[in-house]
């Protein structure tokens, strides 16, 4: 990956949508190799795919939780499992220290939260969770 990919990326980041022809005006390449190089990080993996992004005013009326969860040995597998057909469940990642898993949720109300952690906390496998309701987010450079 050179300078020219990260600048497409960066790119992209801030626009999905992006023309290709409009791709290759901002990084001085022409349109063709513009998406030759597209089709390299899309087939490399550099590229996972392309997806939707929520507008503030659609999140403004989502309340946001993490969930730091505690799990038995050997149980990831199928406590994630049950997790994927949760919607509230947003993302899920493992992680080292006190905590083996983390989730960010998100729903209407604290009452659909509430909700979803009886269901996350009687999932076989789960030994114990905290939630951290997220107040307002002061940076967020991933949406």
């Amino acid at each position: 990956m050179d300078e020219i990919d990260r600048k497409m990326l960066q790119l992209l980041a801030e626009d999905a949508r992006l023309p290709v022809a409009t791709l290759a005006r901002k990084t001085g390449l022409a349109r063709s190799t513009a998406q030759a190089r597209l089709e390299r990080m899309e087939a490399d993996g550099t590229i996972a795919g392309y997806a939707l992004r929520l507008g503030d005013a659609t999140r403004a009326g989502q309340i946001r939780a993490t969930v730091l969860l505690m799990l038995e040995p050997r149980a990831t597998a199928a406590v994630l499992a049950k997790l994927e057909k949760m919607l509230v469940v947003e993302a899920a990642h493992t992680v080292s220290g006190r905590a083996d898993m983390i989730l960010t949720l998100g729903a209407p109300t604290t009452a659909h939260i509430d909700e979803a952690l009886d269901i996350i906390g009687a999932i076989e496998g789960v030994k114990g969770s905290e939630t951290l309701i997220h107040l307002s987010t002061k940076i967020d450079r991933v949406s």
